[in-house]
């Protein structure tokens, strides 16, 4: 049996569709659940400029795992609970804790392990 795929013809067809992923993220040191969004394109463009160091043009990886988590951590509405100034202090917690919500900020933002790699400088 094969399936008709939908083929989207208009602006309004793309435009209409909620495309933007959130999934539940349990953190064993904390010993709870966070919420996770992936990012719009907008945001990733934001996300890989703020890596970039603005003299040099070459990737800073400092703090990058707490930059995807500040961006992508939300609440109940989707709405962010961090703001970008949280950055250094997100950075200061548990790289055990930070990896799982990275990894699925990675994935629901579309980014591969090679993006993230190419970003760090690996």
């Amino acid at each position: 049996m094969t399936t008709k795929t939908k083929l989207l013809s208009s602006a309004a067809d793309i435009l209409g569709i909620a495309d933007i992923q959130t999934e539940e993220v349990f953190v064993k040191p904390w010993n709870a659940s966070v919420r996770v969004r992936g990012l719009t394109a907008a945001e990733r463009d934001v996300f890989e400029a703020s890596v970039i160091d603005r003299r040099s043009g070459r990737v800073n990886p400092k703090d990058i795992r707490a930059r995807l988590v500040v961006m992508c951590l939300v609440d109940e509405k989707g709405e962010r609970i961090f703001s970008d100034s949280h950055v250094p202090d997100l950075a200061k917690k548990s790289a055990a804790a930070l990896d799982p919500i990275f990894a699925a900020a990675q994935r629901l933002s579309g980014m591969t392990k090679a993006d993230i790699e190419e970003l760090e400088g690996n």
